[in-house]
């Protein structure tokens, strides 16, 4: 989705009297403070978020002191290496050919969807929407089955028919290439679990929380020249809203925990979260990305204000690992990805028959399927 960015107004207008300045989210990637250096990094150590990492509306922000490990934090940080290096390699297989079709990718987002799954357990529903490769994999997928699935190959996680924005497993509904579809399944779902387990949104106060990933453009379009207002974690109505810095992975999990606390351990209702981030390319692989918006903003967010690099700078200055080690850690992503594009590349395309497979759920196909032609006709 699109965008958080501010209105460029040609003067400074005075504030008038009784009204407070509002100050915006924090951005930066290494804001995050350790409180004190851990004599035994093996043990739970305690660091401060950035004061303005969040902004709420209708709840209290979450507590900026969060307890991290260093298991933790370097596992984070291999995720989020792992995600960029998919996607990275996604980008040179569509360049080269071999993907075609849609294809948007999430390079400089990965804070949003490793640090997600850090705040959430394996048995919580995940839903979203085109822009979907790295939650595949965090909700259980595969390399392999994600780059598989762009190549249109057996070995993909939709075995090749589905593509890009269609990808699956049991407790991640999509990727959906209808823009917003996710909302209204997303929430039917959490009905489903509600209802399963004891008994619209709001009036019914469903465990639900609704992400926003404002990376500052909608397509080709800055939220400020779209919206008249930016602010989205506030346009629930009367659902709570929390504005969270998206470049910082330990504020990000911060963010989804207490979501997930509100939403389901507290039975409060929904909640919606609006991630500030910011996507490196375009929109989709057809979309350079430079139209409308300058190089230079897109390599200032890149050198400044990357997730990567940020939680890179903590874990070296809080002396939990090398340079070298995280470098080593680099390395294995790179050959994570590369073996596992090789084996991509080496599965078979779909055959014919597959494609009368996967239409219906297992058991409640029709007795039989015409095809393009009334003559060609398919029994189950």
């Amino acid at each position: 989705m699109a965008s958080l960015a501010r209105v460029r107004l040609g003067r400074r207008l005075p504030l008038r009297a009784g009204l407070q300045q509002v100050r915006s989210v924090q951005t930066a990637a290494d804001a995050t403070q350790l409180h004190e250096k851990p004599t035994d990094p093996s043990q739970p150590f305690t660091v401060k978020l950035h004061e303005d990492s969040f902004r709420s509306y209708l709840c209290e922000k979450p507590d900026l002191d969060v307890q991290v490990t260093k298991d933790e934090l370097l596992l984070m940080y291999k995720q989020m290496q792992t995600m960029r290096r998919m996607e990275m390699a996604a980008d040179a297989l569509y360049k080269a050919k071999l993907i075609r079709g849609f294809c948007h990718l999430a390079i400089g987002q990965e804070a949003v969807s490793v640090g997600l799954e850090h705040g959430i357990t394996p048995d919580d529903r995940v839903i979203t929407a085109y822009r979907c490769h790295p939650f595949a994999v965090m909700r259980g997928g595969t390399i392999k089955g994600v780059i598989g699935e762009l190549l249109g190959r057996q070995i993909g996680m939709s075995h090749g028919k589905g593509g890009s924005m269609h990808i699956f497993t049991p407790s991640f509904f999509g990727g959906n290439g209808i823009v917003g579809a996710q909302v209204p399944v997303g929430a039917g779902v959490s009905f489903a679990q509600k209802y399963r387990g004891r008994r619209t949104a709001k009036l019914w106060n469903l465990p639900t929380i609704f992400v926003c990933e404002n990376n500052k453009y909608g397509m080709g379009t800055s939220a400020a020249r779209s919206s008249s207002n930016t602010e989205y974690f506030t346009r629930g109505d009367k659902i709570a809203g929390l504005q969270v810095n998206g470049m910082d992975i330990i504020a990000a999990k911060r963010a989804v925990e207490y979501a997930r606390k509100w939403a389901v351990d507290d039975e409060k209702g929904p909640l919606l979260l609006e991630f500030v981030t910011y996507r490196y390319g375009g929109h989709s692989m057809s979309d350079p990305g430079t139209t409308y918006r300058t190089r230079e903003e897109v390599q200032r967010m890149r050198s400044t204000q990357d997730p990567i690099r940020g939680l890179q700078k903590n874990i070296e200055e809080w002396g939990l690992a090398t340079e070298q080690e995280l470098k080593q850690l680099d390395k294995d992503a790179k050959a994570e990805v590369d073996a596992a594009v090789a084996e991509a590349k080496e599965s078979p395309e779909p055959e014919l028959k597959d494609l009368w497979t996967d239409i219906y759920f297992k058991g409640t196909e029709p007795a039989s399927m015409r095809g393009r032609e009334r003559e060609e006709v398919h029994y189950y």
